[in-house]
């Protein structure tokens, strides 16, 4: 699939209506993709993240959820914190 929207920069849009948050720590890595940018979505069983989008073209992944939901913030917190 490819990418319809990414106007914020945790929220993007696949073409086919789907809408995905992304995982803080993997923010950096949807900069880079564009509207012919195509993903495929696959599901994981993540401590708290429930899909996985891939760039394969690039090889690169981030973990997400429905843009819906919402990350827990001491779960984001103790993630990123060494």
């Amino acid at each position: 699939m490819r990418v319809k929207k990414h106007e914020k920069g945790y929220i993007v849009e696949l073409e086919d209506g789907s809408s995905w948050r992304i995982w803080p720590g993997d923010l950096a890595i949807p900069l880079l993709w564009m509207p012919s940018t195509r993903l495929a979505v696959s599901e994981i069983k993540g401590e708290w993240w429930t899909q996985v989008l891939f760039d394969r073209l690039h090889r690169t992944s981030v973990r997400v959820i429905e843009a819906a939901a919402e990350w827990a913030p001491k779960k984001i917190e103790a993630s990123l914190v060494c």
